[in-house]
């Protein structure tokens, strides 16, 4: 009896064993097949019932599409765009004979008015060496520090321009805005600047919040990160210093891109008019709403405006998002931009004129 017992549990323990490799097996089993089949499944689910698109649309503002409908330049605005373009277009047209002047004469008239980095870091003044065109031989700088250099010198009295632009603006604005009574002068400029910021409300505090500067420091930065300090072949064919993006209008195909199908590349007659653009595109876009959101609590609180900080709402500028953001700031650090935040921009001069 006792033998027919210990029989009995050997073949129940036996049992047991074999059920719990058995459950084992069939675990293991499942869980690798999950793992190799799950991707399958996914990549089908992605191409069979995924429509939505990752898409980057935050660069297609100034899109020259001026009898279009169907792009917005802003969630909240129904303006035209020729409206917000006018003056870039103006600008445009206005030097369209431009002359491309050779890496050696413009290292010359630098050399000629003292214009350095070194002497604008120490001094805060920039001459106003307004060039309309990147030298082809930019590329050929072997040195990189000196190209940098070189890039910077030639787009930061560009930048500088655009925002003093801007800020005369805003005295403007702000001293219409403590008057009482406006004469029909300002209304009517006010009208134009509603138009020009696409301010559909015509709300004063919105007009004064998308008509600020751009940190020089940031502009630069992108202008850089765009560009490959001036040597990609958007910036050397058609000035695009920020690359910005069009649908239908006058720019240039990526080499990759489907014929007939995407978007170009923005092209201008002039940098200047680049710089312009991509100051409407970030103070009017919709994508960058959280970026002026931080830029109007700087100048609530009368802090100078921070590029390391702003860049942080440029995740949408780019399609690599969060790492175009990290690119910008170590652009901002190892380069010392930020040391071009506070510079002025000296008057110009007919004899500095005659010299371009």
């Amino acid at each position: 009896m006792k033998k027919k017992n210990i029989e009995k549990n050997l073949n129940f323990l036996q049992e047991k064993i074999l059920n719990s490799l058995s459950r084992i097996f069939l675990s293991s089993f499942l869980i690798i097949t999950f793992f190799y089949i799950a991707p399958i499944l996914i990549n089908f689910s992605d191409k069979n019932f995924n429509n939505k698109e990752f898409t980057n649309n935050s660069k297609k503002i100034l899109a020259y599409t001026l009898n279009s409908n169907e792009e917005k330049i802003d969630e909240n605005s129904s303006n035209n765009e020729k409206d917000l373009l006018i003056d870039i277009f103006s600008l445009n047209e206005l030097e369209s004979d431009t002359v491309r002047l050779s890496a050696a004469t413009i290292k010359q008239l630098f050399e000629d008015t003292n214009y350095t980095l070194n002497d604008v870091r120490e001094k805060k003044l920039v001459k106003p060496v307004a060039l309309t065109l990147l030298p082809s031989e930019i590329k050929k700088i072997e040195n990189t520090k000196r190209r940098k250099e070189f890039f910077i010198q030639i787009i930061l009295p560009l930048i500088i321009k655009e925002n003093d632009n801007i800020r005369l603006d805003r005295k403007t604005l702000f001293r219409i805005i403590n008057k009482n009574n406006n004469t029909v002068s300002e209304i009517n400029w006010l009208e134009k600047k509603y138009k020009q910021y696409g301010v559909r409300s015509k709300d004063l505090s919105s007009l004064k919040i998308r008509m600020d500067e751009i940190p020089v420091s940031l502009a630069i930065a992108q202008a850089a990160k765009e560009t490959g300090w001036g040597t990609s072949r958007f910036a050397q064919e058609g000035n695009a210093l920020f690359g910005q993006w069009t649908w239908s209008g006058e720019g240039l195909k990526p080499k990759d891109a489907e014929e007939g199908k995407g978007h170009k590349v923005m092209k201008f007659n002039v940098l200047q008019a680049s710089v312009r653009a991509y100051q409407r595109n970030l103070n009017t876009h919709s994508s960058y709403k959280e970026f002026r959101k931080a830029r109007a609590e700087f100048r609530d609180l009368s802090k100078p405006l921070d590029s390391m900080e702003l860049s942080k709402y440029l995740n949408e500028y780019a399609e690599t998002g969060n790492q175009y953001v990290k690119v910008l700031q170590k652009i901002i650090e190892q380069n010392k931009l930020q040391d071009f935040d506070d510079a002025k921009l000296l008057p110009s001069s007919i004899e500095l004129d005659s010299l371009i």
